[in-house]
């Protein structure tokens, strides 16, 4: 395997020697699946969440991400590989349309998705829904359904927050931390990376309290699945389709823009890509100098 530049795995640089058992890994172990390669190498280089599980998810893409830079190869896909299957007609019928106020549907809540059934059915609404489609997200991530409850209990939209953008420059320059911060911070920002409300519904300030119910738990969520806590969360709006009118009305807050090179490109290479707006909501006082703080 021919090492054409600098490595890193989740912001760790890469050395000689983890690299060339990467390569033996995958030499010695090619009958895995990748998912199970991307699962041994983690426990060979100790590569662990917070609560020791392992990252697995991140492994694979990263592995993948080389063999597209022909870096490595992998083993061929068993199966396919996983998809989000968009639901069939059957499965996911428009509803009829909801048109109230949001005092009439009050409390909204969130609710966490966990069983099989859930997951599909938050991925067949979103793929089918969402501009941007069922994608899935790169590192940790924790996905909701928005539930009104009156007049009788009711699904309305899906959420879902994940790892943070690597490198932002309105974001890192509002927080004012270095490189090395930014690396030990990280950890302790999460993206609000997916929010829809179902296409027949119609509820002013439905998402705006969606957010807020959002603001409210996602820290101590986020803390019980993977042992830390976030102290920031994050979006970006495509300014071209939308406002950002209900992140504002939720106080979240407006940074500027991005450079239009993308959510991953860590070399600066890549260019093209439309600038999106950043907005930022603190999840507790002095969230800034809580996260320049972190390690130290």
């Amino acid at each position: 395997m021919e090492r054409k530049s600098e490595l890193r795995f989740c912001g760790a640089l890469l050395t000689d020697a983890q690299i060339e058992m990467i390569r033996e890994t995958i030499d010695d172990c090619a009958g895995l699946s990748r998912t199970e390669l991307g699962n041994t190498i983690c426990e060979l280089l100790e590569w662990r969440r917070p609560n020791g599980s392992l990252k697995g998810h991140e492994c694979r893409l990263f592995l993948e991400k080389l063999e597209s830079n022909g870096i490595l190869r992998l083993p061929s896909r068993k199966g396919g590989g996983r998809t989000a299957r968009p639901l069939a007609d059957d499965e996911v019928a428009d509803m009829a349309p909801v048109t109230m106020s949001i005092g009439e549907v009050r409390p909204v809540s969130l609710e966490l998705v966990r069983t099989r059934q859930q997951q599909r059915q938050w991925r067949g609404w979103v793929d089918r829904y969402h501009y941007l489609g069922c994608k899935v997200p790169f590192g940790a991530h924790l996905r909701y359904f928005v539930r009104t409850a009156r007049p009788q209990p009711q699904l309305v939209g899906c959420l879902q927050v994940s790892s943070p953008a690597w490198r932002m420059a309105p974001r890192d320059q509002w927080i004012g931390w270095d490189d090395i911060e930014r690396l030990r911070g990280l950890q302790r920002i999460v993206q609000n990376s997916r929010l829809l409300i179902l296409p027949w519904v119609r509820i002013d300030c439905l998402v705006s309290s969606a957010l807020s119910v959002l603001a409210r738990r996602v820290a101590d969520d986020w803390e019980a699945r993977y042992a830390i806590k976030p102290v920031l969360m994050e979006t970006l709006v495509d300014p071209s389709r939308f406002r950002g009118t209900c992140y504002r009305a939720a106080n979240w807050i407006y940074l500027g823009q991005t450079s239009g090179r993308g959510r991953f490109d860590r070399g600066h290479e890549r260019h093209g890509d439309s600038p999106k707006d950043v907005l930022v909501y603190p999840l507790c006082r002095k969230a800034r100098q809580k996260l320049r703080e972190v390690g130290e």
